[in-house]
């Protein structure tokens, strides 16, 4: 297959375009030059801005379009207005889980009820916008490509290459050790995808033309311990002990959930962190061991705003003094 790939030098994009091109297939990147160089030899590289021109795409033609980073309706359409009419062949859309509405029960499918989305479309991607915006990107999707679009609706991605380093947070304080402070409760749902696994499916998804929308998700039921303690059996030395600290503590000492990445402290992202992938499990969705992740992911510092050493120390004295 030729297949185009929108921002495919970054994480699930570049995770696509190796699988892609260890597959054989004729691979197109377009990206806008900052993160691409020296990736991705084999592949033809495309340089612009999708928010600015994409004259670039004029008199191509891909069996394939992925997009991994239209974060804004108008990005979709923009898309589907520069491309030579049946140029794009089949499209697929990394949306997100956060599309849903609260649902009714864990579990819940694809079919359960999204976000309204019927409002004005936001300029700016916040903890608020960002579900309503992909929910309006998945409308722009079918409207501009047609039924036969993929919709895929991850949950948190982790693995190599992320640049959120939102699961790296954990497997670095937990390679360092001693006593480590963990939010909440450990029955509290999380999911997660590793991009491998993610970007493997995508591609056999492509190769058999399938279409519709698609969880990728941990099978729940899947905690915050369970991740942990995947990830301590991974990397945490001796001795290495987690602690669970109530929410209530935590927030009366002013701790957000940047603090301390993939906490679900939120009820919206409990409710919505129990994604039935019974859909994409049957397609080939295969998901590796959080642990074998972790081993795979280089440990970096924490990201600016998550809990330094001497903060979560204060705060464990001052839990077990309470």
């Amino acid at each position: 297959m030729r297949i185009l790939v929108m921002g495919g030098t970054r994480f699930i994009g570049l995770h696509f375009a190796e699988a892609a091109l260890a597959a054989g297939h004729d691979v197109t990147v377009l990206h806008r030059g900052r993160s691409g160089a020296g990736l991705l030899p084999d592949a033809t590289h495309l340089i612009a801005d999708r928010d600015a021109d994409l004259s670039v795409l004029r008199g191509r033609s891909w069996d394939a379009t992925v997009d991994v980073c239209a974060y804004f309706p108008r990005q979709v359409r923009e898309l589907a207005a520069a491309l030579d009419p049946g140029s794009a062949g089949r499209y697929l859309l990394v949306s997100s889980l956060a599309v849903y509405d609260v649902p009714a029960a864990p579990g819940y499918a694809e079919d359960s009820p999204l976000l309204p989305a019927d409002g004005p479309e936001a300029e700016e991607v916040t903890a608020g916008s960002y579900g309503v915006l992909k929910v309006q990107c998945e409308r722009a999707a079918r409207e501009a490509f047609g039924p036969g679009a993929l919709l895929i609706r991850p949950t948190y991605v982790i693995g190599p290459h992320d640049y959120t380093h939102r699961f790296d947070y954990w497997v670095e304080r937990l390679a360092r050790g001693g006593e480590v402070l963990a939010p909440g409760r450990p029955d509290a749902p999380v999911q997660v995808v590793d991009a491998r696994d993610l970007a493997a499916w995508m591609l056999a998804l492509l190769e058999r033309g399938a279409s519709g929308a698609y969880h990728a998700a941990t099978p729940p039921p899947f905690g915050l311990g369970d991740l942990l303690d995947a990830v301590a059996s991974a990397v945490a030395p001796p001795g290495t002990a987690l602690t669970w600290v109530d929410e209530e503590f935590l927030r009366a000492a002013g701790v957000t959930e940047q603090a301390l990445p993939l906490w679900p402290a939120a009820p919206e992202t409990r409710a919505t962190s129990t994604a039935d992938p019974a859909a994409a499990l049957a397609t080939g969705l295969a998901l590796r061991p959080v642990a074998d992740t972790a081993r795979d992911v280089q440990p970096f510092p924490p990201v600016p705003g998550t809990l330094d050493p001497a903060r979560e120390a204060a705060l464990l004295a001052a839990w077990h003094r309470r």
